[in-house]
């Protein structure tokens, strides 16, 4: 594991659970209420919270848990602040581009509230140092936006024993559910299996509206916050979606998968293992490539391939690449009898991530014509 970061605004890590006149002023919009009063604050204080991402999710939900004196915060995140972060990320700083985010938003955060204490963690979280990590906080927040890294925090705080508060986003539309919890269901009773290669865009490729991380994080601070005070009804066995464009709530209900290879009255999975071969396709995967100028010089000499465009409908009305056919990256594993596999192909999306991912998925399925757009169709115009 890389260095680990402790940074305490206390005198020590002792927590003292005793509130200064200073945190009952600060925090007595909380201590009047009913359900929470004094003594709810100070279980904030003595929590201990760990925020896998500071990113979209993270950066709401670091913020928040901060201004409501949880005691302790621990954030993860191995990434810099790049300015496409700005959009969203709102603990991050124009000023701060290029620099740690964990760094950022400590930064953010200290000015936010004195009387928290913060480790940072400049890691990725992996099967080596999960559970060591994890084993140290009360509660787990995922803030994570990839496969991989879902299933490890999961099965991790399955193994730990810790709550997993989990969050996700796509374009307009967000989740929010509680695993984890002694008689609750786990990530894995919901998801048993990661959805195949190529089938969802990560936020670079598909978008995601600014405000959506703000409402979801948000979500996840207010569960958080009852587990911790223990009030109210938590989201346990209970999948929140949220759609921005209808504004409209709805909700999944499920139950604890007894069969589970890891919560399961059976586990299987009694250590964390690599989460590649789980998550990702096949090591196998060969990738070939075109550059814009090359099928531009195509076109040109009128030669053109079969170009397929993986990009959602909405792409595609502002730009496209003429002669390409439509499939969205969603629709490849039901449509891929549409694509030839006698004549060289060449897939295209935005940046060129997404079509190597559905590359990668069409290989396992036998296609050997594919070629990659490089740098997508930005490069191209």
């Amino acid at each position: 594991m890389k260095q680990q970061i402790f940074i305490f605004d206390h005198l020590n890590s002792q927590i003292n659970m005793h509130l200064t006149k200073e945190e009952l002023e600060r925090y007595k919009r909380h201590t009047i209420l009913p359900m929470i009063g004094v003594e709810g604050q100070k279980k904030l204080k003595h929590a201990k919270v760990l925020i896998v991402g500071t990113g979209g999710l993270g950066s709401p939900l670091s913020m928040y848990l901060t201004a409501s004196g949880v005691g302790t915060l621990g954030l993860v995140d191995f990434d810099t602040v790049d300015a496409s972060n700005l959009q969203r990320q709102i603990v991050h700083k124009s000023s701060n581009v290029g620099r740690l985010k964990t760094e950022s938003a400590l930064e953010s955060l200290k000015e936010i509230n004195p009387f928290v204490n913060f480790q940072i963690y400049n890691d990725a979280l992996t099967t080596d140092n999960a559970i060591e990590i994890i084993s140290q906080y009360d509660y787990v927040c995922d803030g994570t936006d990839n496969f991989k890294t879902r299933y490890l925090v999961n099965d991790a705080c399955v193994l730990a024993g810790k709550i997993n508060v989990f969050g996700s986003i796509h374009q307009f539309e967000g989740q929010v559910s509680v695993f984890g919890t002694q008689q609750g269901p786990c990530y894995r009773c919901l998801f048993p299996d990661p959805p195949s290669p190529g089938t969802v865009p990560s936020c670079a490729e598909a978008g995601v509206m600014g405000v959506l991380p703000g409402v979801i994080g948000t979500i996840q601070a207010t569960e958080v916050i009852k587990q911790i005070c223990g009030i109210g009804q938590p989201l346990v066995g209970r999948l929140l979606n949220y759609n921005a464009l209808n504004m409209q709530f709805n909700e999944v209900k499920f139950i604890k998968d007894h069969d589970c290879p890891c919560c399961g009255k059976n586990p299987t999975i009694t250590k964390l293992s690599s989460y590649n071969e789980f998550c990702d396709v096949s090591t196998k995967f060969i990738e070939e490539e075109i550059s814009a100028s090359e099928l531009k010089q195509m076109i040109l000499q009128n030669n053109v391939p079969v170009m397929i465009d993986v990009r959602e409908a909405e792409e595609v009305a502002n730009s496209k690449i003429e002669g390409s056919v439509h499939i969205p990256m969603a629709q490849i594993p039901d449509r891929q009898n549409e694509i030839p596999k006698n004549v060289p192909v060449v897939i295209y999306c935005h940046l060129g991530i997404r079509s190597k991912h559905v590359i990668q998925f069409l290989q396992q399925q036998g296609f050997t014509n594919l070629i990659n757009l490089t740098g997508g169709i930005d490069s191209f115009n």
